[in-house]
């Protein structure tokens, strides 16, 4: 199965391993004696937030450090800027039309 930046921030457990190691490296037995779930249910999280790219399992002596690699969150920023244009421009025109609207009420 392709995994995507989506379903990696789909899940609050993996929304909140990515804002740990995005403050600093943390070991993986670090990162899941944060949870009140079994480590391998963590290490599943940290496994797709692998795959899709936004974090990055560095071996370092007999550890293993998760590395945050936040860049593909752009993905996730340029749609929701999409919908914010097309959101903005609705809310532009209803304030245009209840200006008019007041324009009108004061003559």
């Amino acid at each position: 199965m392709r995994r995507d930046v989506f379903q990696a921030i789909a899940d609050p457990t993996r929304r909140q391993i990515i804002n740990m190691v995005a403050h600093q490296s943390l070991n993986v037995n670090a990162v899941a004696e944060k949870f009140d779930v079994s480590r391998t249910a963590i290490y599943k999280h940290i496994k797709l937030l692998t795959e899709c790219g936004l974090i990055e399992v560095k071996q370092k002596g007999r550890e293993r450090f998760c590395e945050a690699r936040l860049e593909k969150l752009n993905q996730v920023s340029d749609w929701v800027a999409q919908y914010k244009q097309f959101w903005e421009q609705k809310l532009d025109s209803l304030e245009n039309y209840l200006d008019e609207l007041q324009s009108k009420k004061d003559k």
